[in-house]
């Protein structure tokens, strides 16, 4: 459930705290006022996509924070994800986004900890359920009416459509097997050839590390350098440790200095640290040399080694000429060569062999696609009885409902094409769903269909944008009687322009939208201290076409950090929480279609009657 909601500098919100209810929660206000921004912001904060237009015009960053309580569930799988509690029951879900020099960025936060979108998404599918505006358009496409069919079929419909993905996906590959084995026998043999002569030249060469010409090229420079080595290397270490022509080497120096700063700590106990190097730079000069001299007895010529190692480079060079251009993309080639070969003569099965495997593979996938639909058939008779019943309360009392299951080719999501079929009105055929719903009753059939998942959703929370939309009088009473009957099982968060609808909160905000003075300046202005100033009239007369919060964004995109932003006026997203009888009879006066109108207030007034004996009726078979 969600507790509670913090935005700061969020589209047009500068900061909102909001703490929210069980039940019914409902948000309403005038067109444009904000409401669906506030929905936008609990997606965001449950890693829901993000734009540059997201944050708030004059500032750089915005926030976004969700307080959920979660059951035992959630808490064993954020346990799993090494996720702690921050008490027994409270997840907080925090989004920061920021928008410096143009460039969009933002982390998730589950409790403090850092994570990615993928374990976001998880999360999320876990907490809310979110039914947008327009998301009535997708219930259309065939693809979504199959997953939603699976879906309310459960772990046997899901697990069985698994083994048909896996069988499908044998059989494709037995498929190109049988495709490629069944090329012109001549270009297969002339083929094999090439290979197999390519093979037998790259196994020959002894292909193994990608770097064996850097190696072998630093050995033949040393063999053909060895006496050279020997010079130099005794020259350095006669000028390390021991010189034979009477001069004095780099130990000899260093021992004399060491015994002299020994006699100066003495007297001065400061210098020890000069002390300690010195004799830390005679240590390893004296091993230095050593090192040196040893390298030097044990360098030695061998014209045989260096003649292997020449003929190896040269071998090297003409596969890579052949295969390469490097060593590493021949090795890569001669792999790859294999694997063709062994496809080639395919271990040993002749054509009827492969032919025999993928015939087999195809009626293993058939089976089970079989098997597939048989699930379907039942989880679709289930959901036409089930939505016929949700369906018929929304003032659809003869709606009919099906769902079409026609035979078609196998592929991994099985051999059936599934369509929703409707026929909302008497003695009216049943047609394809995109066909006959018009929006409202668009509308009421995704709300109903919302309740037959219901049960089946981990999601504690469902949210509603404007799932009434399109609807009145009679219909508008009876979606807000199904959200009423949803929030009786489940948080349920809803946006609404419906009276009707807003009378059964158990908890009521109204969002509206104030005009206030004062100016703001991105935190990268202020930190850069620039001194470049962008008015309205500025912003006006740069981008005359663009609304002026546009407008000035705008302007703030070009240059981010030259200016600051000093509007006469800004637009601020505000909330109250309606909590008693008067504010509440004076919103949906208004919803209803005046502020004074007596017959506005009266009709307010019953709505209200209206929902205490509904929510009444609740509590007593609460206490049952």
């Amino acid at each position: 459930m969600l507790l509670s909601l913090r935005i700061e500098n969020f589209a047009l919100i500068d900061h909102l705290e909001l703490e929210f209810g069980s039940g019914l929660n409902v948000l309403t206000g005038e067109t444009g006022a904000g409401k669906s921004i506030i929905l936008d912001a609990i997606d965001a904060a449950l890693g829901g996509k993000v734009s540059k237009w997201s944050i708030r015009t004059g500032s750089d960053r915005a926030l976004v924070e969700a307080t959920f309580k979660v059951d035992r569930v959630v808490t064993e799988w954020l346990s799993e994800q090494e996720i702690e509690l921050l008490d027994d029951t409270a997840v907080v879900c925090c989004r920061e986004i920021a928008c410096l020099q143009g460039s969009l960025r933002s982390r998730s936060r589950v409790n403090g900890v850092l994570v990615n979108r993928q374990l976001m998404d998880r999360l999320r599918d876990r907490l809310v359920e979110i039914t947008a505006q327009g998301q009535t358009v997708q219930l259309v496409a065939p693809a979504l009416q199959r997953e939603l069919l699976d879906v309310y079929g459960g772990d046997p419909v899901l697990q069985q459509r698994s083994v048909v993905q896996a069988a499908n996906l044998e059989c494709q590959q037995a498929r190109d097997r049988l495709d490629k084995r069944r090329q012109s026998e001549q270009q297969r043999l002339q083929r094999l050839d090439l290979l197999q002569y390519q093979a037998q030249e790259l196994t020959a060469a002894n292909l193994s590390e990608p770097d064996e010409p850097e190696q072998l090229e630093q050995e033949r420079q040393r063999l053909s350098h060895v006496v050279e080595l020997q010079q130099l290397s005794y020259q350095v270490y006669q000028a390390l440790y021991q010189n034979d022509a009477g001069e004095s080497a780099g130990a000899d120096l260093l021992g004399q200095a060491e015994a002299t700063l020994t006699d100066m700590v003495t007297y001065d106990a400061t210098l020890q640290p000069v002390l300690d190097m010195v004799s830390t730079a005679l240590a390893q000069v004296v091993e230095a040399g050593q090192q040196i001299n040893a390298y030097g007895a044990s360098l030695e010529a061998d014209p045989q080694r260096l003649g292997e190692v020449e003929e190896r480079i040269r071998t090297l060079k003409q596969i890579c000429r052949k295969y390469g251009p490097t060593l590493e993309e021949a090795i890569a080639y001669s792999q790859s060569i294999q694997a063709e070969l062994a496809l080639l003569t395919d271990s040993g099965h002749s054509l009827e062999e492969l032919e025999k495997i993928y015939f087999q593979c195809h009626e293993t996938l058939t089976s089970q696609a079989d098997q597939l639909t048989a699930l379907r058939r039942v989880a679709a008779n289930e959901l036409e009885n089930r939505l016929v019943e949700e369906l018929k309360p929304l003032a659809m009392e003869k709606v009919q409902f099906q769902v079409k299951i026609t035979p078609c080719p196998p592929t991994a999501t099985g051999a059936d094409a599934i369509a929703f079929y409707f026929s909302p009105n008497p003695g009216e055929p049943l047609q394809p769903l995109s066909a006959t719903a018009s929006g409202g009753e668009m509308s009421r059939f995704l709300l109903a269909l919302k309740a037959c998942f219901s049960q089946l959703e981990a999601a504690g929370t469902l949210i509603f944008d404007e799932i009434d939309v399109g609807v009145s009088g009679r219909v508008a009473q009876a979606i807000a009687e199904k959200l009423h009957q949803l929030s009786q099982g489940h948080q349920v968060l809803c946006v609404t322009h419906q009276p009707l609808v807003a009378a059964m909160a158990d908890r009521h905000f109204r969002v509206d939208k104030h005009v206030v003075e004062g100016s703001q300046k991105p935190d990268s202005a202020r930190k850069a201290g620039k001194k470049g100033e962008v008015s309205t009239t500025d912003a006006e007369a740069i981008h005359p076409t663009l609304p002026l919060e546009r407008a000035i964004q705008g302007l703030r995109e070009e240059d981010p950090t030259s200016y600051i932003l000093q509007a006469s006026e800004r637009t601020v997203v505000r909330v109250s929480v309606l909590d008693n009888h008067q504010t509440r009879r004076q919103e949906l006066a208004t919803l209803a279609g005046g502020h004074s109108a007596k017959d506005a207030i009266a009709f307010a007034e019953s709505l209200l009657a209206q929902a205490a004996v509904k929510h009444n009726g609740r509590k007593t078979n609460d206490n049952k």
